[in-house]
């Protein structure tokens, strides 16, 4: 195992100021933790073959600005989280291509819009599933990666390389609370209340909610990561009071339809 380049790419994200990083060795795809588990094209070695690790980086979702989802407000943070992904994780496979470990990144969402979704809601690699290997979280009652820094409210993105990485430890305690909050306020009706994965979202009940809101130019929706009660952004930011209530009514009235 390759310590040295690891603290090299760590220092790597902490100057490009990314808060969450974590290594999983693609050894791990091939143990399941629970079970069922994705299909073997799914694995990171059967979309790139020479990949031994895989780094995943997350970038927190703001949460003031998550509250008035949906809103284009919303819309364009997280358009531009994704952007910030992309750059980022291209940026960090070419530092290891620099440095002699093939390495490539992966796209942040891995289709190609909503509509596609809706006939083939499946993207070509999971980079939740990947976070979690990578230890950086667990899953909650709404199937997403709950993080203790920020919960849900993280989007990830991946790099697969040739470099046999120190991999992270997994996080062996959940964080869901159960508290059921996304259940009720999932304007889709899509989450069963059963843990993951023994409860799955309702893929086609989300997509069509969020083709709705596309259709608006107020997507994604973001409730159910919105309303969770993990994470440490919620002391930061504090709570909800009258002053936010009508920020969110004001900027909702404006920029979608």
């Amino acid at each position: 195992m390759n310590h040295d380049l690891k603290a090299a790419v760590l220092a790597r994200c902490r100057s490009m100021e990314i808060p969450l990083v974590g290594v999983a060795s693609t050894d791990r795809w091939e143990n399941p933790p629970f079970e069922p588990w994705m299909p073997e094209e799914f694995y990171p070695q059967s979309i790139f073959p020479e990949a031994r690790s895989v780094i995943v980086i997350g970038l927190p979702v703001h949460l003031p600005v998550l509250r008035t989802a949906p809103s284009i407000y919303y819309h364009e943070l997280y358009r531009t989280i994704n952007t910030l992904l992309d750059q980022y994780t291209y940026r960090l496979a070419s530092f290891l291509n620099d440095r002699g470990y093939p390495s490539v990144f992966i796209p942040r969402d891995g289709y190609g819009g909503i509509d596609v979704l809706l006939k083939n809601p499946v993207a070509f690699f999971s980079h939740r599933h990947a976070a979690f290997l990578a230890g950086l979280g667990t899953f909650g009652v709404n199937n997403a990666l709950i993080t203790p820094e920020y919960g849900p409210r993280v989007r990830f993105g991946s790099i697969l390389t040739a470099a046999p990485l120190p991999p992270d430890p997994l996080r062996e305690e959940g964080l869901c609370t159960r508290c059921m909050e996304c259940v009720t306020a999932c304007p889709a009706g899509a989450l069963d209340g059963r843990d993951y994965p023994e409860g799955l979202t309702d893929k086609a009940a989300c997509a069509r909610n969020s083709a709705d809101l596309a259709r608006r130019h107020i997507s994604p929706c973001g409730i159910c990561i919105q309303v969770c009660p993990v994470g440490e952004d919620r002391r930061h930011y504090g709570g909800e009071d009258s002053r936010h209530c009508r920020a969110r009514e004001h900027v909702q009235k404006y920029g979608g339809l």
